[in-house]
């Protein structure tokens, strides 16, 4: 993992002395760390002589904050789907020139109508997953297929909590039964106390983010909320981790590729697009980063034990437990406010 992000960083910089003190068109690309193969910004520009500079960002609210309050240059952004729908119901999106993006062809049937832009006027698909369970086998004695497990004494002090006001919340509100896309105050409420006893019974080892993977790979706790795609590295990285998608659902998420309406180089933008949904290029992506493709060509080209895998194609049924994250209006600080409750402990 490292590996990647020095190969990462390093990319980013040699393509930006190369596009300094050049008439040459360069595009302004913002993604989530990682997410992207090193070689992406090279190989496009060999082939379209347009330059590429890639920034990268840890969260959509990063990504919101350069973009609208620093007034972040970009021209192609990748966030994820409720932040996509704050972007349009704001006018910060430009609607998409299909005919410059002919390999949407390549789009896998499940991504073709998602309702965060039901008409896909704004958005490209570029890779999904779904947020779960990953557990040690050889720490965990129970059968991992409800939310409840993480509020079993059995582990205290071994789980993990993914360190984000909306999946953790979102899990408690799955488990009480509740849409983790609520605005009714007194449902929160009761997730954010849910929330609160798991932490004060000593449950909680740690509400964390990026440092899950190591921890986990390393055999550092039984338990861990965390995104499939992690997952499935993870589980490359320590045979005795499994994942588990509970039953009272979860969030499905999809990260797409939109156009800020600030872009002046929307054509050349619309031309990336299109590349990186060039199956040979979504490719090279999807081993890279090891989320689930949103690419038909690209799953037929995978290995039969990523097509198999239910933690990276999951059954229909599987599948079918997640939804998607909205966004929340006004009531988003409501979420806010109720976990960093939790996270100081009431």
């Amino acid at each position: 993992m490292m590996k990647k992000i020095l190969l990462t960083a390093l990319t980013a910089v040699v393509l930006l002395l190369s596009a300094c003190g050049s008439d040459q068109v360069t595009l302004q690309v913002f993604n989530w760390g990682e997410f992207n193969h090193p070689d992406i910004g090279r190989m496009f520009e060999e082939e379209y002589g347009i330059a590429v500079i890639i920034q990268h960002y840890a969260t959509n609210q990063e990504m919101y904050a350069r973009l609208v309050h620093q007034g972040g240059d970009f021209d192609v952004l990748f966030p994820s789907d409720y932040m996509i729908e704050r972007l349009i119901l704001e006018n910060r999106l430009a609607p998409l020139n299909w005919d410059n993006i002919p390999n949407i062809f390549y789009l896998h049937p499940y991504f073709e109508t998602l309702p965060f832009d039901p008409q896909r006027t704004y958005h490209v698909p570029y890779k999904w997953g779904m947020f779960g369970i990953i557990y040690n086998t050889t720490m965990v004695h129970d059968p991992v297929y409800s939310w409840s497990i993480l509020w079993n004494d059995d582990y205290a002090g071994q789980i993990y909590m993914y360190d984000a006001a909306r999946c953790t919340l979102g899990v408690a509100l799955k488990l009480l039964g509740y849409s983790h896309n609520t605005r009714d105050i007194t449902e929160l409420h009761a997730a954010r106390d849910l929330l609160l006893e798991q932490r004060n019974r000593g449950l909680v080892r740690a509400f964390q983010g990026d440092l899950i993977r190591d921890s986990m790979i390393a055999g550092g706790a039984a338990l861990a909320t965390i995104y499939s795609g992690c997952a499935w590295w993870m589980m490359g990285e320590n045979t005795d981790l499994n994942f588990a998608i509970p039953v009272e659902g979860t969030q499905f998420f999809v990260d797409a590729m939109v156009i800020p309406a600030t872009s002046t180089r929307q054509a050349e933008a619309e031309k990336f697009i299109n590349f990186m949904m060039r199956p040979d290029i979504a490719l090279l992506n999807a081993e890279w980063i090891g989320y689930s493709t949103t690419n038909r060509a690209v799953l037929d080209m995978l290995p039969d034990y990523w097509r198999n895998s239910q933690v990276y194609w999951p059954t229909d049924e599987v599948f079918a437990r997640g939804d998607m994250f909205r966004d929340l209006g006004d009531f988003r600080q409501e979420y806010y406010d109720a976990f960093m409750m939790v996270l100081v402990g009431g």
